[in-house]
């Protein structure tokens, strides 16, 4: 089956492919080796700190938060 982006970069996939109901999670990675997306779903009880930690990207990389308040606008 091809499945094609929409305008806004969304994959459809039709329900009699993969049922799966409003609410639930999947992961997807993307396989070089097979130049393709694989989406795994995730269990409904999921604890979702085992997921962030599996994440490739090191927190320590995210950009620090600005401390400061925010100004007021002069207007």
């Amino acid at each position: 089956m091809i499945v094609t982006l929409d305008s806004k970069r969304r994959l459809t996939v039709p329900a009699t492919l993969a049922p799966a109901s409003p609410g639930e999670y999947f992961d997807a990675q993307f396989d070089a080796e097979e130049d393709a997306i694989v989406f795994r779903r995730l269990a409904g009880k999921e604890d979702w700190l085992a997921v962030l930690k599996e994440c490739p990207v090191s927190m320590d990389d995210v950009p620090p938060r600005r401390r400061e308040m925010a100004r007021r606008r002069k207007l």
